[in-house]
C-alpha cells in the first residue's frame, strides 16, 4: 500500500464525508396536515440569503438573494449563474436585493420588477427598478428606477418591499417605516413614504384616481398608510383587493386589507408594545379614524410571503390564505369567510426552517423559499396515495 501524508487522507475523509452526507441533506419529508398529506422536497439549493421569487411560466422561478444577486432557477430546479443588469444594493441589516415580481404581460413583453434598498443623499431608501429578462435568462436589460422611496433616512431596518400587481396593471408596493424611533412617526405623514403602500403604473407614473393626488403637501404615490414593515403581499382572487402581512414590534404581527386613503394606526396604535416593553404610541390597540388588523398575531410569527390559494393540487385549500413565518419557521394557513378569519393551523413547523416567501407554481403545487445561508426552495405536492 503506498504512503498517504495525514493531510491527504483528512482532505480524502472529508471529501467522502461530505459526498454521503449530501443527499441526506435534501429534504424529503412526508407530513400530515389537518386535512392532507403532504410531500416536501427540495426543488432547488444553493442559495444565499433568497429573500423573493416569481414564478416564470415556463415553470421555473427568478430568485433574489439578498446580498445583490439574481438568479434564474429552470423548471427542473437547476440554478443559474446570477444575471447581470442588476443594480448594486445596500447589504446591511435587513437591506439588500428584496422582492421580484413579472410583468402580467411578461409573455409579450418579459418585464420583470426587483425591489432593493438603494444609496444616495441622505442614507437610503427602498427603490423598485425594472428591466426586460434576456431570452437565454442571463441578464436583465434596459433596468430603469421607476420608483425610489422618500425620505432617504440612515437605517438598516425596515424596508418592506412586497410588490404585486393588480387586475387593472396597478404596481402596489408595501413598504416599511424605516425602525428607528426618530422618523418612524412618519408613517402618519403624507409628506413621505416612510410606512405606506403606494401604487404606480409599470413605468412609475402616479394614476389620476389615487387618494391624495389633489391633497396640497401629500406625495402622489400613496395608496394608504399607518403601516410598520410589509413582508407579504397579495391579492384576493374573490375580490381583487391587496391583502398585506406586516411585522409588529414585540407581539401584534398584523394582516391587513390596504384600501385607498385609509390609516393603519402605526406608530400610535398596536397589539403589540416596544422591545423594551414600553407602549407603542398611545398604548392603546384601537383609535377612532384607525383600522383594525383583520387578523393579528402575539407572540409574532414573522409574518413573510403571502399567498392567496386557488389551484389543483390541494383543493382542501382553495382560498386559504397562507403566510410564511420567519419566527414560527412555519407557514400559517388562515380560513376565511370574506374578510373574517375562520380558523388557523400552522403546517410546517417542524422543518425548522424561516419561510422567507410562499409562491404557487402552474401545477398548483406550492414552493416555499427558505431565508437562510444555504437556502432553498422547498416543493411541497400531494403525498403519493
Amino acid at each position: 500500500m503506498p504512503n498517504v501524508s495525514p493531510v491527504t487522507a483528512a482532505l480524502a475523509l472529508a471529501m467522502t464525508t461530505l459526498a454521503a452526507s449530501g443527499p441526506a441533506l435534501a429534504m424529503d419529508k412526508v407530513i400530515s396536515t389537518e386535512k392532507v398529506e403532504i410531500h416536501v422536497t427540495t426543488f432547488a439549493d444553493g442559495l444565499t440569503e433568497p429573500w423573493g421569487m416569481a414564478a416564470l411560466p415556463d415553470g421555473g422561478f427568478l430568485v433574489t438573494e439578498k446580498e445583490g444577486d439574481l438568479r434564474h432557477v429552470t423548471a427542473d430546479g437547476k440554478l443559474s449563474e446570477p444575471l447581470t443588469g442588476v443594480p448594486e444594493v445596500d447589504n446591511r441589516g435587513q437591506g439588500g436585493l428584496l422582492d421580484v415580481a413579472v410583468d402580467p404581460q411578461f409573455r409579450q413583453n418579459r418585464l420583470v420588477y426587483i425591489s432593493y434598498s438603494e444609496l444616495g443623499e441622505g442614507g437610503n431608501s427602498t427603490a423598485v427598478a425594472r428591466g426586460a429578462l434576456s431570452a437565454d435568462g442571463s441578464a436583465l436589460n434596459d433596468l430603469k428606477v421607476i420608483f425610489s422611496q422618500k425620505p432617504k433616512v440612515r437605517s438598516t431596518k425596515h424596508y418592506g418591499s412586497r410588490l404585486v400587481f393588480d387586475r387593472e396593471g396597478h404596481l402596489f408596493i408595501g413598504l416599511g417605516e424605516r425602525s428607528e424611533e426618530q422618523f418612524r412617526t412618519q408613517a402618519q405623514d403624507l409628506d413621505s413614504h416612510l410606512g405606506k403602500v403606494v401604487r404606480i403604473y409599470p413605468d412609475g407614473s402616479v394614476p389620476d384616481d389615487n387618494p391624495f393626488v389633489n391633497r396640497p403637501g401629500a406625495l402622489p404615490e400613496i395608496w394608504s398608510y399607518g403601516h410598520r414593515n410589509i413582508q407579504g403581499a397579495a391579492l384576493n382572487p374573490a375580490t381583487g383587493e391587496l391583502w398585506v402581512n406586516e411585522h409588529g414590534p414585540r407581539g401584534g404581527d398584523e394582516v391587513n386589507r390596504p384600501q385607498a386613503g385609509k390609516n393603519y394606526g402605526w406608530p400610535v396604535v398596536s397589539n403589540g408594545v416596544n422591545y423594551d416593553g414600553s407602549p407603542v404610541g398611545t398604548g392603546k390597540q384601537q383609535a377612532e379614524g384607525m383600522e383594525d388588523p383583520l387578523y393579528q398575531w402575539t407572540p409574532v410569527i414573522g409574518a413573510s410571503g403571502m399567498l392567496f390559494y386557488t389551484g389543483d393540487a390541494f383543493p382542501e385549500w382553495k382560498g386559504s390564505l397562507l403566510n410564511g413565518g420567519l419566527v414560527a419557521k412555519d407557514v400559517v394557513r388562515l380560513e376565511l369567510d370574506g374578510s373574517r378569519v375562520e380558523h388557523e393551523e400552522r403546517l410546517f413547523g417542524g422543518l425548522g426552517e424561516r419561510i422567507r416567501a410562499v409562491i404557487q407554481g402552474n401545477k398548483g403545487d406550492l414552493y416555499l423559499l427558505t431565508d437562510e445561508s444555504d437556502g432553498e426552495i422547498l416543493r411541497v405536492a400531494p403525498a403519493e396515495g
